[in-house]
């Protein structure tokens, strides 16, 4: 069957109960927070991502049903004096793994970036995700050079 890419609309409430079901399959994810999301997030979820006007998201769907999902952020390189994508969320559903929706997914969103004016993607990644890490550089990510630490001050 045929992947499709759509954009995410926080609008249609199809996409923002689709939105949650992908986040919690990524919650559920041993490299996620192992667990189920907790009673209560997920419309705080919503709310939070249609108030946060540098949001943008990316749904594979095969057929009718939503087979991916990248939730991404807008932002903006000084350097370049260009506007970059940064993916926060990749997630394939796991009735979905191993069959290119992640790549398709990455493809994508590289199309978008290109045809729109955007300088770059970046995403963070787990060092032990291993399986994450081959299917980025499957795409043609690499490591940044010099290479850069995740850091967090958590308020």
């Amino acid at each position: 069957m045929e992947k499709k890419l759509i954009q995410v609309d926080l609008q249609n409430p199809v996409h923002c109960e689709q939105v949650l079901h992908l986040l919690n399959d990524y919650m559920e994810d041993e490299m996620g927070i192992n667990e189920p999301m907790p009673e209560g997030l997920g419309p705080k979820i919503i709310e939070g991502l249609r108030r946060h006007s540098a949001y943008m998201g990316f749904f594979v769907c095969i057929g009718d049903r939503f087979a991916g999902l990248a939730n991404c952020n807008l932002n903006f390189s000084t350097w370049k004096a260009s506007p970059l994508i940064n993916i926060h969320d990749l997630i394939v559903s796991p009735d979905f793994r191993q069959q290119g929706v992640g790549l398709f997914l990455l493809k994508g969103i590289e199309k978008y970036t290109e045809e729109n004016g955007y300088c770059r993607i970046n995403l963070e990644v787990r060092h032990d995700n291993i399986k994450a890490q081959n299917l980025y550089k499957k795409a043609g990510f690499t490591e940044c050079e010099p290479n850069n630490f995740f850091w967090e001050n958590r308020i």
